[in-house]
């Protein structure tokens, strides 16, 4: 719309009134889609108008509605939410997460943290102590008493809150009461919302908090033609709590807004839309290193500096001077793969000689003595240290098996290329060895307020390349992953070519007996909360874009549309949970956008000759596909009959032919789990007590009836007099 002149004028030239306004009272249930909105007013045509005093916008017919909506779905989202009683799909790591979290342990992942802190804190609230390792689907909550329902409640909570937000999300962009109401009910009985919702996993929190930026940028939009007004910075800011964008572009190419005004709007949206977000990621990430303060099965993906921050992983300060027979561990640079490490076991293939890896923990496999080649013949424990400088030959010596760092002309097992040769460790106590145990250190880089670090190796200032004398190829490795063979650790090759990084090496831990006691000492620089953050996000983005390798439940944009298949969550006890979104709302949504101008005017048409739609297919096909979403008794013959596609691949052969199968295993369990020795004591006497089979029955005709089943207990059977006597009356009575 073109807004030459106010909006009062134009309703006086249309001979319109205000009632033809967007938010008013909406005639005839529908929205005029010619009708100008309130937000095309300026403050002093609408500030005496009822409609614009409510903070939100929105009226007591709205609230009413809200209240439904909200209530439906606290049930909807609520119910059996403790079953099942054991760990499902992805609980395995955010569950885990929270275990963590609460240990100190540090971890790393490639999620921000603010989710996973929210269902720690809930687990807090609920009494969990970490004593549980959610270790793998199935894995039983009750035994351990892990307060599950309380850590499910959080995502769930958030699942509610997406009700409201799209509600309110529809009506404040110009829509009516209905159309929000319609959006609203089909978020409600969306089965895959549903199931997301329902379990300790991140999805509720992405698309709740995603939902709020959008409602919080609505509001501000519809305050655009009143900017720096008490609502413009509100709704902005809320905006900038879940968005760190801006969009100044329309701005810049309108002629009515002077380059003050637009500088006024670039800095009032760099504060709320990039100040506040960034602030608020900051600060979620600063909690986040404040409870990880121990090392964890998280320390090997980041660097040196950064493990050495965490309580367990701390180093005392190394002599800086390195000389010939220093006992050292030497680290590579360029990946987080750790130390060069040997241990007792050999290649399978190759020279079959001993393995050379990289192992990423502190461990005395780990160490080696520099042998000095250059000079043979002065022993190095007999003499005043000598240092080991730019250009010197050397022998590596492991400790534990007296073997040596060794290369030869042999491919290696993995990386099985010409331009790669073998390293292994090779020889025995009191072998001189060979011309393949030469390494000549060359130095790459050094620690600029350390100028001697450039001339000689000094301890974690000296960045060296070992170059192999014989072959000319240089000690390598990079993010490949040895077999089982050699326990999953990295591989260490030596390399013609290659990438120079990964031919960086530097010393950590170094000692030497004839070092004095009040030697020059180093260690690590302990970084800053910034660097800690840059790294870790970093390494989150590269070990995200590194997970590219295909996953059995993993699935492509096109499968999405026609919502091909869905996801196996958890199954067990002839029940299973299954992700699935709700077939009659998915694929109306996808249809949507082809068929908007067709189903647009039919709307109008149907709404100027008063008919009422209704959301009984909606409802209809959420509770056809409920047992998936709550894990409730399902028959074999339905669930086939609810595969509308052939690949959707949910099992239907786990669960039972007859409901009347579940009621008698729901009493076997209960009586397992009772203890019930001598079930006849607590069964009345009366000569009228109705069977298993009977009331399996009145269950199965029930259900053929389309009637609601509920399942009874065995004490309810037991207790209730009107079944002792034989009596079977209306359901909703029992």
């Amino acid at each position: 719309m073109d807004y030459k002149y106010s909006a009062t004028d134009q309703i006086a030239s249309n001979g319109a009134s205000y009632d033809n306004f967007r938010f008013r009272k909406v005639k005839n249930d529908y929205k005029d889609s010619d009708a100008p909105s309130i937000y095309d007013l300026r403050e002093s045509e609408y500030k005496d108008r009822r409609f614009s005093r409510s903070f939100i916008s929105v009226g007591k017919k709205d609230l009413r509605n809200l209240a439904i909506l909200i209530l439906v779905a606290f049930v909807v989202r609520l119910y059996r939410i403790d079953q099942p009683t054991s760990v499902v799909f992805d609980e395995v790591h955010f569950g885990g997460f929270a275990t963590k979290y609460i240990r100190g342990r540090f971890f790393m992942d490639v999620h921000p943290p603010l989710a996973k802190l929210l269902i720690t804190l809930a687990g807090l609230l609920g009494g969990f102590n970490g004593n549980f390792d959610f270790k793998e689907i199935g894995k039983d909550y009750l035994e351990p008493k892990v307060p599950y329902v309380a850590m499910r409640l959080m995502p769930a909570s958030l699942g509610i809150f997406l009700i409201p937000i799209s509600y309110l999300t529809i009506k404040l962009s110009g829509f009516s009461s209905t159309a929000s109401f319609l959006v609203a009910t089909l978020i409600i009985f969306e089965n895959g919302l549903v199931t997301q919702s329902r379990h300790i996993l991140l999805d509720a929190p992405l698309v709740a908090f995603t939902g709020f930026t959008i409602l919080m940028w609505v509001k501000f939009h519809n305050e655009q033609r009143r900017p720096f007004q008490i609502r413009w910075w509100v709704w902005m800011a809320m905006t900038g709590v879940g968005l760190g964008l801006t969009g100044l572009w329309d701005l810049l190419g309108d002629p009515r807004i002077t380059p003050t005004q637009w500088a006024k709007h670039f800095f009032a949206r760099a504060i709320c839309l990039i100040v506040i977000p960034v602030s608020l990621y900051c600060l979620f990430f600063a909690i986040h290193f404040a409870i990880l303060q121990r090392s964890g099965d998280g320390d090997g993906f980041m660097s040196s500096e950064f493990q050495h921050t965490l309580q367990g992983h701390d180093m005392q300060d190394m002599p800086i001077d390195v000389a010939f027979g220093s006992q050292i561990t030497i680290k590579h640079v360029n990946t987080q793969g750790g130390y060069l490490h040997s241990h007792k076991h050999n290649y399978p293939g190759g020279s079959t000689q001993q393995q050379i890896t990289l192992y990423p923990h502190k461990d005395e496999n780990n160490l080696w003595v520099l042998q000095n080649q250059t000079v043979p013949e002065v022993p190095f424990n007999e003499s005043d240290p000598m240092w080991v400088r730019n250009g010197d030959v050397i022998r590596l010596e492991h400790i534990i098996t007296f073997k040596r760092l060794h290369s030869h002309d042999v491919r290696p097992p993995v990386t099985d290329v010409e331009y790669q040769n073998e390293v292994s460790a090779y020889g025995y106590q009191g072998f001189e060895g060979d011309a393949n145990d030469f390494w000549r250190v060359q130095i790459a880089e050094h620690d600029k307020s350390d100028p001697e670090s450039k001339e000689r190796l000094r301890t974690l200032h000296t960045k060296f390349r070992l170059q192999h004398t014989i072959t000319g190829c240089y000690l390598f490795s990079h993010s490949v992953k040895l077999p089982d063979w050699a326990y999953g650790q990295q591989e260490v090759t030596c390399v013609n070519g290659g990438s120079y990084p990964n031919t960086l090496w530097y010393i950590e831990e170094n000692s030497h007996p004839k070092l004095p006691e009040d030697s020059e000492k180093v260690n690590y620089r302990k970084p800053g909360f910034f660097k800690k953050l840059f790294e870790l996000n970093k390494v989150m983005w590269n070990t995200n874009s590194g997970l590219t390798d295909s996953h059995p439940y993993d699935s492509h944009p096109s499968s999405w549309i026609f919502m091909r298949r869905g996801i196996n969550f958890w199954g067990k006890e002839h029940r299973q949970i299954y992700l699935l979104g709700n077939p009659l709302t998915w694929w109306s949504s996808t249809f949507a956008l082809f068929i908007f101008i067709v189903a647009k005017s039919v709307l109008i048409l149907r709404a100027k000759r008063g008919y009422k739609d209704h959301l009984n297919a909606v409802i209809y096909t959420f509770s056809l596909f409920s047992p998936m979403a709550y894990s409730n008794p399902w028959i074999k013959s339905e669930c086939q009959r609810a595969k509308w596609i052939k690949t959707w691949d949910f099992d239907c052969n786990q669960h039972f032919d007859t409901y009347e199968q579940f009621y008698s295993e729901d009493l076997k369990n209960l009586d397992q789990a009772n203890n019930v020795t001598k079930t006849e004591d607590s069964i009345s006497k009366e000569p009228h007590n109705v069977s298993k089979d009977d009331v399996g029955q009145l269950f199965e005709n029930r259900h053929n009836n389309n009637d609601t089943v509920t399942i009874l207990n065995e004490d309810e059977i037991r207790n209730d007099d009107r079944l002792k006597e034989g009596i079977l009356v209306n359901e909703k009575d029992i």
